[in-house]
């Protein structure tokens, strides 16, 4: 039986858009599975902003294609199927949270005004429809703006930030709301640069780097990738490094059990790597026992000053990406200053 194609809710193709002569997002090809949480992430300036522009149609694109829903993005139909919330939520303060609603549901053509209570009701707001938005918490604004791009009952939601600036409890709020709405069946575009909150929610993830797609990864993924590791800090890693590596190849290694026993060892270690990072920070992947290397290190008069197990979360797998992506284009700009070194060269 041929495996039925997978459902998107959105797909870019090469999707750009120039400002100025310099391309603010550069031949992004997104694709974001129906009913998924997508958290598209990203340094400031890295181009989220400007592509969910795109996508709700707030900006044209230089070139490239986007389709929702198989179907081009300006198509009428699919148009009625998108709810956004960019930048600010564009509430009238002075006005109820009742009204503001209703004077957006008529904008869209919407005559039945119980529909407004349907939504106020599902975001929590329904006992606070008569206040005036002015006396609103941050949380409550937000909760307020996913409720205007709730009307209409749309399929996908595109939301810039939607979490930024709220206290905890404001947090869990507005990600407890937008995890139901992903069980009833919508599909969510989220940026956000709080990662930690991002990754309670999102099943799917888009990282962006200056205009440029770095990655697309699922959460089953990302989990595998983000493996636990061995952090130790101490005084010189110039002097720690070849000494673990050492004995991590099974040369002299000493292993301390947990009674703190030392005893001899010769099995090899298999897979483990080992990471210097810009603070001097050494961490160790796939290391099961580390005991034995404060022993090694401290014997060697090398102070150590802290060292324990960690577990990459999605934060610190962001900023790796972004650390391996920096050293790909350091590369490559060496690279090319070579060649063009080579190229100019003159032989007499």
């Amino acid at each position: 039986m041929a495996q039925e194609k997978e459902k998107l809710a959105v797909e870019t193709l090469a999707l750009t858009k120039v400002y100025k002569g310099k391309a603010a997002v550069d031949h992004l090809h997104m694709k974001v599975r129906e009913g998924a949480i997508y958290g598209f992430i990203g340094r400031n300036g890295a181009g989220k902003s400007t592509t969910l522009k795109m996508l709700c149609g707030l900006a044209k694109p230089t070139e490239g294609e986007i389709r929702l829903f198989g179907k081009p993005a300006g198509d009428t139909y699919v148009s009625k199927r998108l709810g956004c919330l960019i930048e600010s939520t564009g509430l009238y303060p002075n006005m109820t949270a009742r009204q503001n609603m209703v004077m957006k549901a008529k904008c869209m053509g919407l005559a039945d005004e119980k529909s407004v209570d349907r939504v106020l009701d599902s975001t929590g707001l329904a006992n606070a429809g008569g206040k005036k938005v002015r006396h609103f918490s941050m949380g409550m604004k937000q909760r307020l703006g996913i409720a205007l791009a709730l009307l209409g009952n749309p399929d996908l939601l595109i939301l810039d930030e939607p979490i930024n600036g709220l206290d905890p409890e404001g947090t869990r709020e507005v990600r407890q709301l937008l995890s139901a709405l992903c069980q009833e069946g919508k599909t969510l575009i989220i940026s956000s640069h709080i990662l930690g909150e991002l990754s309670k929610m999102a099943t799917h993830y888009g990282i962006i780097k200056e205009g440029n797609l770095v990655e697309q990864i699922d959460r089953e993924s990302l989990e595998q990738n983000c493996r636990d590791y061995f952090q130790i800090e101490v005084d010189d890693s110039k002097r720690a490094l070849p000494l673990i590596l050492e004995h991590l190849h099974g040369i002299g290694r000493q292993i301390c059990d947990n009674a703190g026993l030392a005893h001899g060892a010769a099995e090899q270690v298999p897979d483990v790597q080992a990471e210097v990072m810009d603070d001097g920070r050494i961490r160790l992947y796939g290391l099961k026992e580390g005991a034995w290397l404060n022993q090694l290190l401290i014997e060697n008069q090398i102070q150590v000053y802290s060292s324990g197990f960690h577990h990459m979360d999605l934060e610190e797998y962001f900023l790796k990406r972004m650390e391996e992506e920096h050293s790909m284009d350091n590369l490559e700009a060496g690279e090319n200053g070579r060649r063009a070194f080579q190229g100019g060269k003159s032989y007499v």
